[in-house]
């Protein structure tokens, strides 16, 4: 039986590129569908009923009708437009980043609906963290897995001998590595026992206990870094919003 020509469902608007005089061209994620590209037509019209339904980090309700190249959006009515994030140049940059990081990890086509629910939740704990980043390692490292990425945590990552409790070595290509095989792996790096406990809790424990765990300034870089190595390795570059937000975070505070 064919495909029903007009269909609905949730989204996320990942991204946006505008078209011609008035249209836009979206990057969606949806729960059930995975990521799809869509045509807004009239949408950057002034008194268009797409408009506001639409913006890049909308979650909305949407009618879409399927073409030969492209689906078009025939209707929108926005759930969250997460106004508590636009309201601050620090949130948004950490939204937009988890958005990139969404968009730079799926491909279109394929359900990820852990991750669609995973993205929505991280975008709500945004505001309530007041800049603090757990709520974008806690991201990563779940992204991570929910893509099939997750580093190695438990064995080495080329020996598969199980890890002794000390200070071992980290490679973005795979995970932990012990000190025994650390030198066939030139790109590793120490990674300290503790920050090893962090990641094993972030992935067994559910957000309000990893957000309990308190680092120190020189874990919490151990722990940015680890992570933003293995989103680099295996995202194949670094991330422009990443790039944004390290530039927003090193803008002096107003008040």
């Amino acid at each position: 039986m064919p495909a029903p020509r007009v269909y609905r469902t949730e989204a996320l608007v990942l991204r946006g590129m505008d078209l011609g005089e008035a249209d836009r061209l979206l990057t969606l994620f949806t729960p059930r569908l995975g990521k799809l590209r869509a045509l807004a037509r009239g949408v950057r019209r002034p008194k268009s009923k797409l408009g506001g339904h639409l913006d890049v980090l909308c979650h909305s309700d949407l009618m879409l009708a399927r073409g030969r190249n492209l689906d078009t959006i025939t209707g929108a009515q926005a759930r969250h437009g997460f106004p508590a994030l636009r309201g601050d140049l620090l949130a948004l940059g950490q939204a937009l980043y988890v958005l990139e990081l969404v968009d730079l990890f799926t491909a279109e086509g394929m359900e990820n609906y852990s991750l669609f629910q995973l993205t929505l939740t991280t975008l709500e704990r945004l505001p309530d963290a007041g800049g603090g980043e757990t709520p974008l390692r806690y991201f990563e490292l779940r992204l991570l897995e929910a893509t099939g990425y997750r580093p190695q945590l438990y064995n080495c990552h080329v020996c598969r001998r199980p890890l002794e409790p000390q200070d071992n070595y980290f490679s973005p290509s795979g995970g932990v590595i012990c000190p025994s095989c650390q030198a066939q792996e030139p790109f590793s790096h120490p990674l300290s026992l503790g920050v090893l406990k962090v990641l094993r809790h972030y992935l067994r424990a559910g957000y309000e206990e990893a957000r309990g765990v308190r680092l120190t300034p020189s874990q919490a870089r151990e722990l940015k870094l680890v992570l933003g190595e293995c989103l680099r390795y295996h995202g194949e570059r670094d991330s422009r919003a990443g790039a944004f937000l390290e530039r927003v975070k090193g803008l002096p505070s107003q008040g």
